[in-house]
């Protein structure tokens, strides 16, 4: 009696286990399904502020086509990009394509002390037609990477649009790269404050234009580039940012 027992406890166990076993599996494969990321190329415009549509893209700053792309790079430190994890790996890492598709002129400018990336610095590149899809790529400094914090990329907002307008593009797009680099940002609070640091910088230039002390051309659309993954909550700190600029 004692060994059918525990014979019929050791199969019923068994059956418990398989059982368990297919439920996590489905459980898995539904969490999967609902957080399985956005399609590149995929775009929204989140909203609409001084006239400037705000718009995201599932797109890496090599490809997009824009007039001016916007690259955020940190302080150098031997193979930052390239070392996964912390970094994004090689595919979604926009900064590795964008290395490559310059011929290592990213990592070139950038070890050799040509370009050292401090807070805010800038440099503007023009490459030849066809090497990437924007026109002009400028380069904003991040820093050290140590010292990172998200209300650092409010400055670095306003210093793309300021630069933009120097420029005199309608249109530009901006990456953070802050994944890209291994930097584990919250991508919702970093986002927001590009925005809210991109139209501090524009209504300053809107202001001095209305009291004739500049001339600027105006911009009709920034483009919010994002990783697959992180393309919803990118887009919820824009909507929030906007919200907040228009109250």
């Amino acid at each position: 009696m004692k060994n059918n027992f525990t014979k019929q406890s050791k199969s019923a166990f068994k059956s418990i286990r398989v059982a368990i076993t297919i439920f996590c599996v489905f459980v898995a494969g539904t969490t999967f399904a609902q957080s399985t990321t956005t399609a590149i190329g995929t775009s929204k415009v989140w909203g609409t502020v001084d006239g400037i549509a705000i718009e995201g893209v599932v797109q890496g700053p090599s490809a997009q086509v824009s007039e001016l792309q916007v690259a955020c790079v940190f302080e150098y430190t031997e193979g930052d990009i390239f070392n996964s994890p912390p970094a994004l790996p090689p595919a979604l890492n926009g900064l590795v394509h964008l290395d490559q598709d310059t011929k290592g002129l990213l990592t070139e400018i950038r070890k050799s002390g040509k370009f050292l990336g401090h807070a805010n610095e800038t440099l503007l590149i023009t490459p030849p037609k066809g090497i990437i899809g924007g026109k002009h790529l400028l380069l904003i400094g991040l820093g050290d990477r140590s010292k990172f914090t998200p209300e650092l990329m409010t400055g670095v907002g306003s210093v793309a649009m300021r630069e933009a307008l120097k420029l005199g593009v309608s249109n530009f797009a901006f990456a953070s790269d802050l994944k890209d680099a291994g930097i584990d940002s919250p991508t919702a609070l970093v986002a927001g404050n590009v925005v809210k640091g991109i139209f501090e910088a524009y209504r300053t230039q809107v202001w001095l234009k209305e009291k004739k002390m500049t001339a600027i051309k105006p911009i009709t659309k920034v483009i919010l580039l994002a990783g697959p993954a992180f393309f919803t909550t990118a887009g919820e700190g824009i909507q929030q940012a906007i919200a907040s600029i228009k109250n």
